[in-house]
């Protein structure tokens, strides 16, 4: 449904950090299922971990986050630009079921709880071959950059 192309517009991460390579289904204010596909070549393998590689748990959560990100901004009608950015608020009940090493694939699925004002709440998982890799729940904010330094 969304490729690498229009996912650019909707996130202003760039790599190393940009963790959604393709979107397949999307519905405005209700839900999104997005795929990661993990590699070697990232670089966070080098030293996580050089003998039995690893994803970070971190970065799983920010790859939900960032399918939660595109579902906001689809949903408001607004895609990314340099003057807003999309920001973590909290993470609650985090939990890894198994690791995800290269190789895997991670299907991103994230679904609305409440939006209010600018801050929405999202629950979502992680998956690899249909088998539950983490999840959360998630609270994210939409702010006006601060050019002196913050958000605002």
């Amino acid at each position: 449904m969304m490729n690498i192309h229009e996912i650019l517009k909707y996130l202003p991460h760039r790599y190393p950090i940009l963790l959604i390579d393709r979107v397949l289904e999307l519905e405005a204010g209700k839900r999104i299922v997005a795929i990661k596909n993990v590699t070697i070549n990232e670089p966070v393998f080098i030293g996580h971990f050089p003998d039995y590689p690893v994803m970070p748990g971190v970065l799983i959560i920010e790859a939900m986050a960032q399918a939660s990100a595109i579902l906001s901004f689809v949903t408001m009608k607004r895609e990314a630009d340099a003057d807003s950015v999309y920001y973590f608020a909290g993470i609650d009940n985090a939990r890894f079921k198994r690791p995800v090493t290269p190789g895997d694939q991670l299907r991103l699925e994230s679904e609305v709880v409440r939006e209010l004002r600018g801050v929405g709440k999202y629950r979502a998982r992680a998956l690899v071959d249909g088998k539950l890799a983490a999840e959360a729940e998630l609270l994210c904010t939409y702010r006006k950059v601060d050019r002196g330094g913050g958000a605002t």
